[in-house]
């Protein structure tokens, strides 16, 4: 985190209507009730039962933000902890995983005691832990790992979990309502762990003993009473409970999570409140939708993951997604990422001229943590799959030539981002834009309006910019019978691109060359591409 605050710089962060800045400040005025805090807890949690997802760097990416607008209204010193519910029993095999038989011999075990399928850790709790650190290593994330079964089994959280013993009836109060009438009937917040299974089971307890810090269960095998202490990992607590509990025990100040748990954070906090703690902050998110618009399911795998999304796009644009709205549901989809990948160009491009308030509203302050880096970026994403597109080229160096002769003295080496760029726009062009393309012919009026064009482009002197290009195109479609420029436009794209939009016609033009487009308006009246 490189920003070193001035006064100005505080006065604005202050008055900023960014949301990570509306976040922090709301935080500090909770720092500044409590009046002896030493330092600020943020935490993130994360299930380990699967391998970590887009959400999760969501989630994390979103904590970072406001960790560092916090970082320039306050002195305090701050700390990011990722919380690994890996005590959590496994309640069923995950389908995509080997040795899954072998797994299933383990059922209801905590997960840190369930052998690794992948025969690489010591649990699958542990390599699923691995991929989660190295997940958020991969991103450059600043955090401190804590695994559940850790916490629990070191003795951190014991004094925390006597007080929830104590404060047994009250919880069960706040519970019981949520609950289904059968459900009420058998449960506890605590979930003792087997001492002759290792699992963690789920049965109402016979009896509590506050004082000797311990509860009796009744076997459900073998029926005889068992007492166990609640401490030393010997139980754990069902999630409600367990949230609360970590809060209270981490004196948590700032955790966020998705709308879906609004009332688990409800009825957390009142727990929290109830053990004698203070809820922390934050705020709930809005879920991601599909391409359908319904809401993305990890079981049923219809979003996109970020392996997709950085096959096609950089990080920087994956947290740009992250920044904007927040509490707004969004779609998730391939369609969203070349939009997404030129406006974080766009942002970074204003970046240097912009005033500090303006920059502060900026998403990339925010995604670069008060460091954007200056980016040449001569050519748009939507551009490079046009130019790969019309080139019917996967050729790198092909495509660099046309971009050598749009910006002159650009090259891979000079413009390291931009050649990124072109492999992603390869990639997206292969996987998601080719097998849709669907070239149509020209009516009557396009063909004769392209005729036209052709023979504009052709009169043009050699290395005419875009802007008299687009002025070109724009008097063609003005001087034919059009409804309005749009038609004209709409036929460019799906007569010679196969597609319903397209980018700025004159600036395409400009990049893959006059006489290629000539040339390619020429294929199109002979009916070789719509055939």
């Amino acid at each position: 985190m490189t920003d070193h605050r001035t006064p100005e710089l505080f006065d604005e962060a202050m008055a900023s209507k960014a949301w990570p800045f509306e976040e922090a400040r709301k935080l500090l005025k909770r720092i500044e009730r409590s009046g002896d805090k030493k330092e600020v807890l943020f935490e993130t949690g994360y299930g380990p039962s699967g391998l970590p997802h887009i959400g999760t760097f969501g989630e994390v990416a979103r904590t970072t933000m406001v960790r560092h607008a916090f970082s320039l209204i306050s002195d305090l010193p701050t700390r990011l902890v990722c919380f690994s519910d890996d005590m959590d029993g496994l309640r069923k095999v995950p389908d995509n995983i080997p040795n899954g038989d072998m797994v299933r011999e383990h059922l209801d075990k905590p997960l840190t005691a369930v052998p690794d399928p992948f025969g690489k850790y010591e649990s699958f709790g542990h390599h699923n832990n691995a991929m989660l650190r190295a997940f958020l290593d991969r991103f450059g994330f600043e955090y401190d790992f804590a695994s559940a079964t850790e916490c629990y089994r070191s003795g951190l959280f014991d004094k925390a979990l006597l007080r929830v013993l104590e404060a047994y009836d009250e919880v069960m109060a706040i519970m019981l309502p949520s609950l289904r009438a059968e459900r009420q009937k058998t449960y506890s917040p605590f979930l003792p762990v087997c001492p002759r299974t290792g699992k963690v089971l789920q049965v109402p307890l016979e009896e509590r003993k506050p004082e000797a810090g311990t509860v009796v269960y009744r076997d459900p095998e073998t029926g005889a009473l068992v007492e166990v202490p609640v401490t030393g990992g010997h139980c754990k607590l069902q999630w409600k409970a367990d949230w609360a509990m970590r809060w209270y025990a981490q004196d948590v100040d700032y955790e966020m999570s998705g709308k879906d748990l609004i009332d688990s954070v409800k009825l957390s906090s009142r727990i929290c409140s109830a053990l004698g703690g203070t809820p922390p902050d934050g705020f709930n998110y809005e879920l991601f939708l599909d391409e359908k618009g319904e809401k993305i399911s990890k079981s049923r795998g219809n979003g996109l993951t970020i392996d997709e999304w950085l096959r096609y796009a950089s990080p920087e644009s994956l947290e740009l997604f992250m920044f904007q709205a927040p509490r707004k549901a969004k779609r998730l989809y391939f369609d969203v990422i070349p939009k997404t990948v030129d406006e974080y160009f766009t942002f970074l491009a204003k970046y240097p001229g912009q005033s500090l308030k303006e920059r502060l509203v900026n998403p990339v302050w925010h995604i670069h943590l008060g460091d954007p880096p200056t980016v040449d970026m001569p050519v748009s994403f939507a551009l490079l799959l046009n130019l790969v597109n019309a080139s019917q080229s996967d050729d790198r160096e092909v495509l660099w030539g046309f971009i050598r002769r749009y910006a002159p003295g650009a090259s891979p080496e000079t413009h390291p981002v931009l050649d990124n760029l072109v492999g992603y726009a390869v990639n997206y062009f292969d996987d998601f834009v080719k097998p849709s393309k669907s070239y149509r012919a020209p009516s009557d009026t396009e063909r004769a309006a392209l005729e036209d064009l052709a023979e504009r482009l052709g009169a043009l002197e050699a290395g005419a910019p875009a802007e008299e290009i687009q002025d070109v195109v724009y008097e063609v479609g003005k001087s034919h019978p059009f409804e309005s420029l749009r038609d004209w436009f709409r036929a460019l794209y799906e007569i010679l691109l196969g597609q319903e939009q397209g980018p700025r016609f004159g600036s395409f033009v400009a990049l893959y060359g006059v006489e290629e487009t000539r040339a390619l308006i020429s294929q199109a009246l002979s009916g070789r591409l719509a055939g």
